[in-house]
């Protein structure tokens, strides 16, 4: 007898090991003609995965992420199939969900067009009708590179040769097509039919320069056209209210050819910038701040000693000066330090909150520029605050309500992320426990909802990550 509970407590009990979607059949039919996929203690998991002992079990349908996320998986390897279809000679790379939608990364010797994306896409709509079963099954990992090598697919066999000898690799098969993926996957393609090919870009395969470049196309997909339909008036709307477009329109500010990554600030845009300055210094004097400002470029000494030239070089604009070597500055806070140590400072002087506006310049890729958003040089509303250990957690609870309150005036929808230590860190892993516990805790005192971003802290200590939605929902 296996017993599963479901999400609501409910416990079913089954004579012998049952498949997930087995499962939602059990629930009722309605839900198993939504399911996309399942959770099965804590892991997401295929429909076709078989539960063979107690276990928890929740069923996910497309209004749920892991169901979104399987569905348009599943839209990425229609796309793959359709394009196999049509253009027999491109090589496959990789094709996974992503926030939206999907996309797949191709290595194709003729760029893709606005009129191929029109045929792939209805050929993948054809797909969609032909109802094709989609199977899953597995290779021991050498019969798997000699699959795909047959199958003339020289990046997936770079993707195999990566995974451990003793590795089982997983396939999933949908008529004439078959692709290495970890899944999951819908039972078949009939359900994908409201799909929508967006654009087309260039993508160095495994995100390195020194890669061969590869065609990315990326897609959307819903349950139902009208969803569709709704999610792409959003972005036209949304289009119309880009911030690169209303800084041109507006005469705000310029991006120019001549400083890729580095904005110009026009007449009008500095009279906003320096509103935006003035009510920054009103609201930091009013929360016990004061004001200082630090030099730009420093010397090599300094960046040494706070790790930066060894942990974020790659990231600096450097250059000599009386052949000494110096760095132009991408944050502000060894600066902040030099500071502090201009005075003694007794326990009875803290928390010093101390605040400044650095121009600070981080060497970005320019396929990751964009708008203001990202860029190579820009002011940061920085502050170092020096305390006790015990006056963490009212610091950090001060630095958050600071946060929330100018985010809330403006508008902006934000969710938090608590960052931790990453494996390039420094530091003593006291240290590192202390303010990871105080960040941790003052966000727990506050009452805020937030998630563990595990490994993503700075190199010299965790973060807690505020990330703001644009216009069309996506996070900065």
């Amino acid at each position: 007898m296996i017993k599963v509970t479901l999400k609501d407590g409910v416990v079913k009990e089954f004579d012998s090991p049952v498949s997930v979607l087995q499962i939602a059949e059990s629930i009722s039919e309605g839900l198993a003609r939504n399911a996309c996929a399942g959770i099965v203690d804590g892991e997401t998991q295929d429909l076709r995965f078989v539960v063979d002992k107690d276990s928890t079990v929740s069923i996910c349908t497309f209004d749920d992420e892991e169901g979104k996320r399987a569905f348009r998986h599943t839209a990425s390897h229609i796309m793959a199939q359709a394009i196999k279809r049509l253009f027999p000679e491109t090589k496959l790379a990789i094709g996974p969900a992503i926030a939206d939608g999907f996309y797949y990364d191709f290595d194709r010797e003729t760029p893709f067009t606005e009129e191929d994306l029109q045929h792939i896409e209805a050929e993948m709509k054809k797909i969609a009708k032909e109802n094709i079963a989609i199977e899953r099954f597995e290779l021991p990992r050498a019969e798997a590179i000699k699959f795909m090598e047959e199958k003339g697919e020289p990046y997936k066999v770079e993707l195999i040769e990566d995974l451990p000898e003793d590795a089982v690799i997983s396939f999933y098969k949908q008529g004439e097509f078959t692709d290495l993926c970890a899944g999951p996957h819908l039972m078949s393609t009939k359900n994908v039919k409201a799909v929508k090919l967006m654009s087309v870009a260039g993508a160095y395969w495994r995100g390195s320069e020194k890669n061969k470049m590869l065609s990315r196309i990326y897609g959307t997909a819903y349950t139902k056209a009208s969803d569709l339909e709704a999610y792409l008036t959003m972005l036209e709307e949304a289009k119309k209210s880009d911030h690169r477009k209303l800084g041109k329109e507006l005469k705000l500010f310029a991006l120019l050819e001549e400083g890729q990554g580095f904005p110009f600030f026009l007449p009008k845009g500095m009279i906003i910038k320096n509103t935006l300055i003035d009510f920054w210094r009103e609201i930091h004097r009013k929360a016990g701040y004061v004001e200082v400002q630090t030099p730009i470029i420093m010397n090599r000494h300094l960046w040494e000693r706070s790790g930066h030239w060894d942990h974020y070089k790659e990231n600096m604009y450097t250059t000599v000066i009386d052949e000494v070597d110096h760095a132009i500055k991408p944050m502000n806070c060894p600066g902040g330090m030099l500071v502090y140590k201009q005075d003694l400072h007794s326990y009875r002087d803290l928390p010093l909150r101390v605040g400044e506006l650095g121009i600070v310049h981080r060497h970005e890729k320019s396929g990751a520029l964009h708008g203001l958003m990202r860029v190579r040089c820009f002011t940061q509303d920085d502050a170092h605050i020096f305390m006790t250990p015990e006056q963490i957690r009212s610091e950090i609870k001060g630095v958050v309500e600071l946060i929330d309150s100018v985010y809330k005036l403006f508008g902006f929808k934000y969710h938090v992320e608590l960052s931790t230590r990453p494996e390039d860190s420094m530091g003593s892993d006291e240290a590192w426990e202390m303010a990871t516990d105080g960040l941790r805790g003052a966000l727990e005192d506050m009452g805020m909802d937030y998630v563990v971003n595990e490994g993503d802290g700075a190199f010299y200590g965790p973060k807690i990550d505020f990330h703001l939605e644009d216009s069309i929902g996506r996070t900065w």
